[in-house]
């Protein structure tokens, strides 16, 4: 079984806050990936924080997007 994400909100340092269909909000570091690939152009903060949920997970404008699955698992649980 896998969560949808339904909220995502950028950050500083390149982290998002991600809330998913069960309604835990977690914090996902995209720092490690922002040297592979299309993730690079996401080093630009105006694009990074231009992500947005779309189905059932995010998505830049440059349309790179990361697997529900791995934003659940790689995340951390966040309270602020």
């Amino acid at each position: 079984m896998y969560l949808g994400v339904k909220e995502v909100k950028p950050i500083d340092n390149y982290k998002l806050i991600l809330t998913f269909e069960n309604n835990e909000v977690k914090l996902f570091d995209m720092t490690p990936y922002l040297d592979k690939g299309i993730f690079k152009e996401l080093k630009d903060e105006n694009l990074f924080k231009a992500v947005k949920v779309s189905f059932d997970s995010i998505e830049w404008p440059n349309e790179a997007d990361i697997d529900p699955e791995t934003l659940y698992e790689d995340s951390i649980s966040y309270s602020n």
